[in-house]
Order: C-alpha cells, then structure tokens, then sequence
C-alpha cells in the first residue's frame, strides 16, 4: 500500500462529514436529516433527538418527532426552540410536530449562501488532508520519481474529491433553489 492510497479512507470521511452538513440545510421538504444537529438534555447528558425519539415525515411539509418517553418531550421542545433550524415546535400532546414554512427568495438565497460556506469548508478539509499527505511524501527515502508519482497520483485524487464536492453541492443548491 502507497501513502496516497492509505489517505482514501480520510477523504472519504471528510467527504461523509459534508454530506451531513448539507442535510441540516433546508429545502422546501421535510426531511429528518434538519434535526441531526439538534442535542437533547435528557438523563443528565447531551444526546440527538434521534436517540430519544422516533422521527418521521407524514407529509411533504411535516416532521413529526415522537419521544420514546413522554417525559422527554418537554426537553425536546426545549432543544428545538434552541436550535437554529428556525421552525417553532407545536407540542400535541406526546407528539410534537414541525409545520416548515414556505421558503421565499431571500431564505433560500441565504441557504444557497450557507451552502456555499459549508463547500469551502469541505474543501479546506481535503486541502489539509492533502498538505498532510504531501509531507509524509517528503519524509519517505524513495527516489525523486517515485516522490514525483506519488504526488501525481495525490494531485488525481484530490481532484476526483473536489469534483464530488461540487457533484453533491450542485444536487443539494439545486433542491434549496427548486420551488
């Protein structure tokens, strides 16, 4: 195995953690991935709202979050009022829904700009993994042209991740912009 192929596996967690990031956006769909971030206080520690309650999508527009214990949903309510997802909880009773509204221009232009910073971010992760790579390339004792191949084969790599950035930022701008 050559140090550029051992990194993949770094890339492809810089390139997941994205993936995730770009969940919590929202569209004009409900989707459970916009509470990945949200942390509940419940027993003492810090968990996601998926650990203590059953998340679920009745419709296009609604989230609805059941707890597994309904001592929890006061704890819940109180995490999502918290957050920044922008959407007021309505409690019924041991269920608690989240009606998001309809997204104007000026919201989705400002996910579109969240988007973007989140695109960067993603690609300042791979160039960091990449500098690393580049030392370890240095240190090693093989020839000058091995050290100049293995930096080629860095170089595809690093451009087949930030082509997947770009790929996935495409899709995700695409369904922020779609009325």
């Amino acid at each position: 195995m050559s140090i550029v192929s051992d990194t993949k596996p770094q890339f492809e967690k810089a390139i997941e953690h994205f993936t995730q990031e770009l969940g919590s956006i929202r569209t004009g769909r409900a989707t459970p991935a916009l509470l990945e971030a949200v942390q509940v206080e419940v027993y003492g520690a810090m968990q996601p709202v998926k650990a203590v309650a059953s998340i679920s999508v009745p419709d296009a527009r609604t989230l609805q979050i059941e707890p597994w214990d309904v001592g929890n949903v006061q704890a819940i309510e109180s995490a999502l009022m918290k957050s920044d997802i922008g959407i007021t909880p309505n409690v019924d009773g041991k269920i608690i829904r989240l009606a998001m509204p309809m997204m104007t221009d000026e919201m989705r232009q400002k996910m579109v700009k969240i988007m973007k910073e989140k695109v960067e971010s993603a690609r300042i992760a791979v160039r960091q993994i990449r500098e690393g790579v580049k030392k370890e390339i240095e240190k090693t004792e093989e020839s000058d042209d091995v050290k100049k191949s293995m930096q080629a084969d860095l170089d595809k790599l690093v451009k087949e991740q930030n082509e997947r950035i770009e790929e996935i930022a495409k899709k995700k701008e695409e369904e922020i912009t779609t009325v």
